[in-house]
């Protein structure tokens, strides 16, 4: 696991790189966490020449290092850009293969998957691109195992972020899976940002302007997030809303993408996972803390979410696990 700055993160630019993506990756790995007593990454960019001119020259970019950063990198985050018919600078292409060669993560955001499949790291595996380039990109890599209608895919040590708002979905996944949840949560309290939303979300969500009333899910997820560990359901959330369940079901799909059940399950394994990481060791304690109900199921529901046990979990995030890695 990431023990505070040591963990270095990269990111590459390279000509007509996307600006919007370079500045999701200074935001959720670059910027200093004094409130926390501690930087998370130890951040940087680097380039292949010397001057780089950004997405339809907009502004160039001066004074970053040379390739020979991504060298030390813990993880890479690999360059994407709009005009992805064009081929990625084979400096930059090598210098990918060299960081996943001796282990690095690889991340890409946007058409970033272009650079990744590129390299030769895509063949066999999953991954997700915008959906503007979901035909192009299986005509040039069919070997990919591309998901088109997903936020972004996790797989392993090569993560992809479809578009440009799911860079900071994946990028607060990363903080999530390097970290924990509780200081996941605050680095997208710092974005002003949802804490999570799961990769397998729609990539586009319809955001309707209401008519007359306000129908914001605002309200009513402030109020359920301070009931996780009641007896809340479905039906509960619709009472709340004064709306049937058909109709809140159709507003959490338009403005979150997902259903009440599966961001209320979602909540409660956060919370779950927030408990543990404070030092709640008994799980029939956080499972009904978290409206989880049994121990059994809290242990499903957190294997599902973070890949660990629940006391796996403990050990990579609980109180005192930094020092114990450390020593």
């Amino acid at each position: 696991m990431p023990q505070g700055s040591s963990h270095r993160v990269v990111l590459v630019v390279d000509e007509n790189s996307n600006p919007f993506e370079m500045s999701c990756a200074i935001e959720v790995f670059g910027l200093r966490r004094p409130e926390l007593g501690r930087d998370l990454y130890d951040f940087t960019l680097c380039a292949a020449a010397p001057e780089t001119r950004m997405r339809d020259g907009f502004f160039t970019l001066t004074g970053v290092p040379g390739l020979e950063a991504a060298e030390s990198a813990d993880t890479l985050i690999v360059p994407n850009r709009p005009d992805t018919d064009t081929p990625r600078s084979p400096r930059v292409l090598d210098a990918v293969r060299r960081a996943h060669a001796r282990g690095a993560r690889l991340v890409g955001f946007c058409s970033g998957a272009f650079t990744l499949a590129e390299a030769g790291l895509l063949e066999g595996r999953r991954a997700a691109c915008h959906w503007m380039w979901t035909d192009s990109f299986r005509a040039r890599f069919p070997g990919v195992l591309l998901e088109p209608d997903v936020l972004f895919v996790d797989d392993g040590d090569i993560l992809t972020a479809s578009g440009s708002a799911s860079a900071l979905d994946l990028g607060l996944h990363l903080v999530r899976r390097d970290h924990g949840a509780e200081i996941a949560n605050h680095v997208s309290r710092r974005l002003v940002f949802a804490a999570h939303r799961d990769g397998g979300q729609r990539q586009f969500v319809e955001r309707p302007l209401p008519d007359v009333r306000d129908e914001s899910l605002g309200p009513l997820l402030v109020w359920a997030q301070e009931r996780l560990g009641e007896t809340l359901t479905v039906a509960d959330l619709a009472d709340r809303a004064a709306v049937s369940p058909a109709t809140l079901h159709r507003r959490f799909q338009s403005q979150l993408g997902t259903t009440p059940l599966a961001w209320l399950t979602a909540e409660r394994v956060a919370l779950a996972c927030r408990l543990i990481e404070r030092g709640e060791e008994r799980l029939d304690v956080v499972a009904a803390r978290s409206g989880l109900g049994t121990a059994a199921n809290l242990r499903a529901r957190v294997r599902r979410e973070t890949g660990l046990s629940p006391s796996a979990y403990r050990r990579r995030f609980g109180p005192g696990a930094g020092e114990a890695v450390r020593a």
